[in-house]
């Protein structure tokens, strides 16, 4: 029908992408970066929280979220949850919005920066964002450490590095292959690239948009910030979550990671053999 919008095809929706990339590349510094000793001690940090049926933990989360140097809001996206996770969240602390049905990490994660945005306020410089899990309870406020490399403008996101989490059942087999892409893709590799605990300037943020899908998310974010010149550095922080285990619920996320990561990867070897054919490469920021 005459006037209504047509849905892009892959090819535009590839030129689309190709003209973020330039835009961003182009960015001397992120505004992170240039901040004075001054506005540095001045900087605000949001937590993000996206949670799913986490009534049980989401209280201690938050509060301890709340002891994090800088932190100013802390944020839970509840994603459709069954359970009363809102309520208790609120009632922790934290400002809560809510998905009225299930639509996955990535969505939450871009509502949430989006709700932080709306708060940020006009002449200060936009607030840090610090992913973390709603199901770390006391340990929350151990993701402290991966602010610094931020604020300091040493990187351009930080990356939790999780020490060995009892019950986990995984062989390593999803961890190995979001590290190999990560690695064939960027020439950096991490140790944990599934890590959901991570710290990023609003540039950055906004740069790797939009994020992966499902349990891709973090693979994807990662590999868009890298090759768009971002620095990611990966941090040592004592965490507690609940991990995967070995029963049949277990092998089953296991198998959604797998083919999530898989899907986001694939994505973005397209896209780079799109760019190449355009003559669009990765660029380094000046």
């Amino acid at each position: 029908m005459i006037g209504e919008p047509q849905p892009k095809d892959e090819a535009a929706q590839q030129q689309d992408r190709a003209d973020k990339v330039l835009v961003h590349v182009r960015r001397a510094k992120s505004a992170t970066a240039q901040l004075s000793e001054r506005d540095r001690a001045r900087q605000r940090v949001a937590v993000i929280i996206p949670a799913k049926d986490e009534a049980r933990r989401i209280a201690a989360t938050v509060r301890a979220a709340k002891a994090i140097p800088h932190v100013d809001l802390v944020l839970v996206v509840d994603d459709g949850s069954e359970d009363n996770t809102q309520d208790v969240a609120r009632d922790a602390g934290a400002v809560v919005v809510r998905h009225s049905h299930n639509r996955g990490k990535a969505a939450a994660m871009e509502t949430g920066a989006a709700v932080v945005a709306m708060r940020d306020a006009a002449g200060r410089a936009p607030r840090l964002l610090l992913f973390i899990d709603g199901d770390l309870a006391e340990t929350a406020v151990n993701t402290a450490p991966l602010v610094g490399p931020v604020l300091d403008g040493q990187a351009d996101m930080s990356i939790a590095l999780l020490p060995p989490q009892p019950g986990a059942g995984g062989r390593g087999i999803v961890v190995g292959a979001a590290r190999r892409a990560i690695a064939s893709m960027t020439g950096w590799t991490p140790t944990q690239p599934l890590s959901g605990m991570r710290c990023l300037t609003r540039e950055a943020f906004e740069a790797a948009t939009p994020l992966a899908r499902g349990w891709g998310v973090e693979t994807g974010l990662t590999i868009d910030l890298l090759r768009l010149g971002y620095v990611a550095v990966e941090v040592p922080c004592d965490l507690r979550h609940r991990p995967s285990g070995t029963d049949l619920r277990g092998q089953m996320h296991r198998a959604a990671q797998y083919r999530d990561v898989q899907l986001a990867v694939s994505a973005r070897r397209v896209r780079a053999v799109g760019g190449a054919v355009r003559g669009v490469g990765t660029k380094k920021k000046a």
